[in-house]
């Protein structure tokens, strides 16, 4: 163990889970919901904490799109970026480590050491590409499945997840309702909107018309479709902001602090650079994504988002929800405009009508549809989702 690791204070004093280490677990075959057999699985997750001599201290983390199985701690001591939920996970915070047995697996169709369309295809030694079968949530739900019963679990206190995440959450419930307790569902909805899906469309769009993705077949041609990745990471990343957090931050200030429309800046007729401060900052998403994502993998996690749809798998959302016995969390955002409460609230009126237990919050947040992963938002967040989970524990 490296000195101070575990030492290290963080976010309002609470501890670090320190350093962590991914694993890999590798599935003889899965039966997709599409008809095809994807052969071998490989699922990458991660634990924090302990599991008990019961075995019911298990909670299950389920990540965003652009998430991994990375969500606290450190991979090294000169690791300069901890998980992606670092300050919701660990010591005395609302995951908390001292008390629950966190695990938290990268999707299928993913790119960060789960099965996805840059891993090898076993029958021409060749990356996936396009030729990966087509993923859905309830794929992605079977495989974490198929992870904690290798793990030696047979209930879950709780799956918890935002966004994409809150789609698997749903999922659970519905198809597992014995193993999961509790589902904690955080900015996210039952389907997508119109909306969503064309921004999911737009994205794909990017991707697929950059001449470096090859149709999928990029792998191997020393360059990949990066410019289409990072348009689409663009795009996605405003949805994920809301209009006030863009104006509170960005306004209209330009990198040369003036004026952008009054001024006479050379950037106003050089189209390739980056004039307004919020330009610069929705490029440099895009850069570092690209440097982190696969662009294939984003076009299958995109479209399992959009098939996604409990209303149409059950006839309704009272009907997908009928058979479900794990008692719920929902939280929505009021600056959330890719995934509006209206659509938390079908779901909280949809439980409410199978008499299943449902508590609901519509956190007041500036931040938008990511506020869940937000530094100055998550302290509302904890201080429902903390004593939600103790309240699951001691029943």
């Amino acid at each position: 163990m490296l000195k101070g690791v575990n030492e290290m204070e963080a976010n309002g004093g609470k501890q670090s889970v320190g350093l962590v280490k991914p694993e890999t677990v590798t599935f003889d075959s899965l039966e997709l919901e599409c008809g095809r057999k994807l052969s071998p699985v490989d699922v990458c997750y991660e634990t924090y904490g302990k599991l008990n001599s019961r075995k019911d201290n298990a909670v299950l983390v389920a990540h965003a799109l652009s998430g991994d199985a990375h969500a606290a701690g450190l991979h090294s001591a000169d690791d300069k970026k901890p998980g992606w939920w670092d300050i919701f996970i660990g010591p005395g915070k609302a995951i908390d480590t001292d008390k629950y047995f966190v695990i938290c697996s990268n999707i299928i169709g993913g790119c960060k050491g789960s099965s996805g369309p840059g891993s090898i295809n076993k029958k021409n030694n060749k990356p996936y590409g396009t030729t990966f079968p087509p993923i859905t949530v309830r794929d992605m739900v079977n495989v974490q499945k198929r992870l904690i019963d290798h793990l030696g679990i047979k209930n879950i206190l709780a799956v918890i997840g935002g966004s994409l995440g809150g789609m698997q959450v749903l999922q659970w419930a519905v198809d597992y309702p014995a193993v999961v307790k509790s589902a904690i569902v955080i900015a996210s909805t039952a389907k997508l909107s119109a909306q969503g899906i064309a921004f999911n469309a737009v994205g794909r769009e990017a991707i697929t018309s950059d001449p470096n993705w090859f149709k999928g077949d990029y792998y191997d041609k020393g360059k990949n479709p990066e410019k289409g990745l990072a348009i689409a990471r663009m795009i996605g990343h405003i949805t994920y902001l809301s209009e006030d957090a863009i104006e509170q931050k960005f306004g209209r200030k330009t990198k040369a602090d003036k004026d952008a429309v009054n001024g006479d800046s050379p950037a106003m007729v050089d189209f390739t650079q980056d004039e307004y401060e919020i330009e610069s900052y929705l490029s440099y998403q895009g850069d570092s994504f690209v440097k982190r994502f696969d662009a294939n993998s984003y076009l299958y996690i995109s479209k399992a988002m959009d098939a996604f749809d409990l209303y149409r798998d059950y006839g309704s959302l009272e009907n997908a929800f009928k058979d479900v016995k794990s008692g719920f969390l929902i939280v929505s955002y009021t600056s959330d405009w890719l995934f509006p409460t209206w659509q938390s609230k079908e779901i909280v009126k949809a439980l409410k009508a199978n008499n299943i237990s449902v508590t609901y919050y519509n956190i007041k947040s500036e931040s938008g549809h990511d506020s869940f992963l937000v530094e100055k938002e998550i302290g509302e967040l904890e201080e429902v989702v903390s004593p939600f989970l103790d309240n699951i524990r001691g029943r």
